[in-house]
Parts: C-alpha cells; structure tokens; sequence
C-alpha cells in the first residue's frame, strides 16, 4: 500500500500531537514531520516534501496563509488542508487564492479529518460541511435571482450545468457528489471540470472556485 506522506503545521503542541496521532492511526497516511510555526512549516516542506500538509491558519510568525503561499511557490505538487477554529468566510478565500486545496474546522471528527486529507490528496476541495452548506445555499440562491456579477466576462461564459457544477464544486463537493446532486456521471462531471477550467483560463479547481467568488457567481454566507 502507497502511503499518504503528511506534514502537520500546528503551534499548539497538544493539538499538533492530537493531529499527529489521529492521522497516524490510519494504515494509508503517514506523518513525516511536525511544524509548529509558519517558517518552519516552509522549510519542512521543502525538505521532506510531503504529499499533504495539514496547516493551522493561525501560527507565529508568518502564519498559515502566508506559509501557504510560499510553500505553493516552491512545489506545486503539494496538497495543503487548512484548519482553523474559525467559520470566517473570508478566511477561506485568503486561504485558497494563497493556494490552500481544502478548508475545515477543527471540531471535526477524527474519521472526518482523515478523509479531508484523503479528499485533498485526491484532487478534491473539501470545505467545513458548516461553510460548505451556507456556501452553496447563498451562491444557488444568488444564481437563480440573477445577482451575481461577471466583471471579467468568464463566468458568464459558462452554460447553465457548468455553472452550477462550478456552484457545487465551491461548497466543498467531489465529483462523485456532483454527479449525484445533478443526476449525472462522474465522466460528465470531469468533462465540464475540464471545460470551466478551459473557459475560466485558470489551472485547477481552487482557482477556478476563487473564480467564481470574484465574479459574484458564489457569495460568503454571511449571518
């Protein structure tokens, strides 16, 4: 069995070896090393150079966001899952444009958080299920009043399913959970996946989720 090699950024030492010992316990990942600020979450990823790091959004120094940005600079490979105690919207935004792959909130269960990781590693974009809910709700809601903006023209560029495959994909769902909700293959969610990409001049998922805030396709849920 190919192992999920793990990175695990947290200042906390007693949440950091919470992390650690929870991942540890699943046959499929393995945590390679420990960072307990935003430096050295940088220069352990580029000397260990993890499959996935695990990253606290708030640390000393330079913080999760920024190591997030640099790490992304130096290895685009890599998978990075933010945590945080925080449901801040904007939060998540900042995380992703830095070039998080994934945003959750610390009170999830451990069973949760190890298929967060497995979900990122695989190339999908799991949200907490709290902000992935409103999220979605806020952006299908937006979609069908006809609020949202396009100021650069790209979205609008996008047919009907593409845009709510794109709606879906910004609160948190895999394919496969798109092909559910739509009533549609997991081959035809990868083929219009491929064509918003296309259309949206943008590299991967993550991008192309920023995309659609930026163009007032999706909205932050706001109280």
């Amino acid at each position: 069995m190919t192992r999920i090699k793990l990175l695990v950024a947290d200042d906390q030492e007693l949440v950091r070896s919470g992390l650690v010992m929870i991942l540890q316990r699943r046959q499929d990942l393995q945590v390679i090393g420990e960072a307990a600020d935003g430096d050295q979450a940088v220069d352990a990823a580029r000397r260990l150079r993890p499959d996935v790091i695990v990253m606290d959004i708030r640390m000393p120094g330079i913080g999760g966001i920024e190591a997030t940005r640099r790490i992304r600079s130096q290895d685009d490979r890599v998978r990075i899952l933010m945590l945080t105690t925080f449901d801040d919207d904007e939060l998540v935004l900042d995380a992703m444009r830095a070039g998080a792959d994934g945003f959750v909130l610390k009170d999830l269960r451990p069973a949760e958080l190890a298929d967060a990781v497995r979900t990122v590693h695989a190339g999908g974009t799991p949200l907490s299920p709290r902000i992935g809910r409103a999220l979605v709700d806020r952006a299908l809601a937006a979609s069908r009043s006809g609020a949202s903006t396009d100021p650069t023209g790209a979205v609008s560029s996008l047919s009907d399913r593409e845009r709510e495959v794109l709606i879906l994909i910004a609160g948190g769902a895999a394919n496969g959970e798109v092909a559910d909700a739509l009533v549609i293959s997991e081959t035809t969610v990868k083929s219009h996946v491929a064509s918003i990409l296309r259309k949206l001049g943008v590299r991967d998922r993550v991008q192309a989720v920023v995309a659609a805030y930026d163009a007032g396709l999706v909205r932050p849920a706001r109280d």
